[in-house]
């Protein structure tokens, strides 16, 4: 293949069977089909013909809105003012559940994810990733755990329920794994905690990050917890028997979040690029290793249980600690000149190296934030570029650096200060604005700044 061909410029993807897509072709404005060999959520009827959602992607085979305010009206930068300044609720049932279940539910799980599972109570939770054997992210769920013989993956956008059927042929983990009629939804924003003492009372206010409760919602029983897709205070509301039910539950949730001058929105993007939070398919993949997008922190030091993606993620982690980084590409956060980008991008936008000139990675997440009052984003760039600029191994302590390297972003012309001219952009610290709960991998990080800064004390 010649090396000018448009589907093919020149950024090393050397590491990956298949490589991005990354010819620049825009949106075409093409119409979304709906058939039956794509299942609609139980909320689909509020969320479209209700609430006036007017355009939808596919995630986990399910119909996801993707605005519900229109352009004219202000569009998704209107959605990000009522999740950030008031509260919002979302349409997440494409979060299936699949559930483990029975009496060696925590081996199975503790054996897929690379995090020790044990350590999860019950009632609570945890962000996990699960890896193959090449050490390659299958897929990063939020990991509940109902029940001491129970855990439900709530999975992002990349099937699972096959993949663990697939791991126990021949392991007879004595375990039930299937989909369940679950359905989540989102509370998103600053007043979230509000509608929910309005809606199950102020227990609700007792529940932990990451924890979760029981709760009766117009009748129906549902599993809420402390979560969320956004970096604003939030909640999830997991109903139970969702296709009965799930429209009885939508309404009074729905009803308290309008009392409290919010409305149904979209998924939160644009905020959860502030907050850094990475999105399965964008961000990362199953040939992404975690330590290419600063999740590093997810592969323990300590877990003696075996795990699939052990032996590959310790290799990959000692040679990084030896100074041998052994992937072409690493994530690393942008702020980026240039038209305000207030709309999701249909391509990788391909970044350059100021000097040569030369196409080395692309953006997977871009936007613009008001707070910040500039363009921001995540992107793959050289890991040799960022080797040449820190004296820190290439793993999640690069992403908090202060690192001084520019580059060139090749924005639509709608989005360009010059009509084909590439923007300029500077490195930036990720999350680019803080969540209202931190990560592990920030809780980490403050500890550590606390504990030195109480050092010198």
């Amino acid at each position: 293949m010649s090396d000018d061909h448009p589907n093919y410029p020149s950024v090393d993807q050397s590491d990956r069977v298949v490589p991005r897509n990354l010819r620049q072709t825009g949106d075409p404005g093409i119409e979304m089909l709906v058939s039956t060999r794509v299942r609609k959520s139980p909320f689909f009827h509020k969320s479209f013909d209700e609430n006036g959602a007017w355009r939808c992607t596919v995630y986990n085979r399910l119909y996801h809105p993707r605005g519900l305010v229109e352009p004219e009206d202000g569009g998704a930068m209107k959605e990000y003012e009522a999740l950030t300044e008031k509260v919002t609720i979302w349409d997440v049932a494409v979060e299936r559940q699949i559930r483990v279940k029975g009496p060696d539910a925590e081996a199975l799980t503790n054996y897929v994810v690379t995090r020790d599972v044990s350590q999860i109570e019950p009632m609570n939770g945890k962000y996990v990733i699960l890896c193959n054997e090449d050490g390659g992210v299958l897929n990063d769920p939020v990991l509940l755990r109902p029940a001491e013989d129970e855990f439900w993956f709530s999975i992002s956008d990349s099937t699972l329920m096959q993949w663990l059927q697939g791991v126990n042929v021949g392991m007879d983990f004595d375990v039930e794994i299937d989909e369940i009629d679950v359905a989540p939804m989102q509370i998103q924003g600053p007043l979230a905690l509000d509608v929910m003492v309005d809606v199950v009372g102020e227990e609700v206010k007792e529940i932990p990050y990451y924890g979760l409760m029981e709760a009766e919602i117009n009748g129906v029983d549902c599993l809420v917890s402390q979560t969320g897709f956004s970096g604003e205070e939030g909640f999830e509301v997991y109903v139970k028997e969702a296709n009965k039910y799930g429209e009885r539950v939508w309404d009074p949730v729905h009803d308290a979040v309008v009392d409290h001058g919010g409305m149904q929105i979209a998924p939160g993007h644009h905020r959860r690029i502030a907050a850094g939070i990475m999105s399965w398919g964008q961000d990362l993949d199953h040939e992404t290793s975690p330590f290419q997008v600063n999740l590093g922190y997810q592969v323990p030091d300590d877990k003696d249980a075996d795990y699939i993606g052990k032996e590959a993620l310790e290799a990959q982690k000692e040679k990084i600690e030896n100074g041998d980084y052994p992937f072409e590409l690493k994530l690393i956060g942008l702020k980026m000149a240039g038209e305000p980008i207030r709309d999701y991008a249909p391509d990788f936008w391909l970044i350059s190296d100021p000097e040569t000139g030369e196409e080395c990675g692309y953006l997977t997440s871009p936007w613009y934030n008001p707070d910040l009052e500039t363009n921001i984003g995540m992107g793959f760039v050289p890991a040799e570029m960022i080797e040449a600029e820190t004296d820190v191994p290439l793993n999640d302590a690069v992403y908090d650096e202060e690192l001084d390297l520019e580059f060139q972003v090749h924005l639509p012309d709608e989005y360009a200060e010059e009509p084909g001219e590439p923007v300029f952009a500077t490195t930036a610290k990720v999350p680019f604005k803080e969540s209202v709960n931190p990560s592990a991998r920030e809780q980490a990080k403050l500890g550590a700044k606390q504990e030195a800064e109480s050092g010198n004390d």
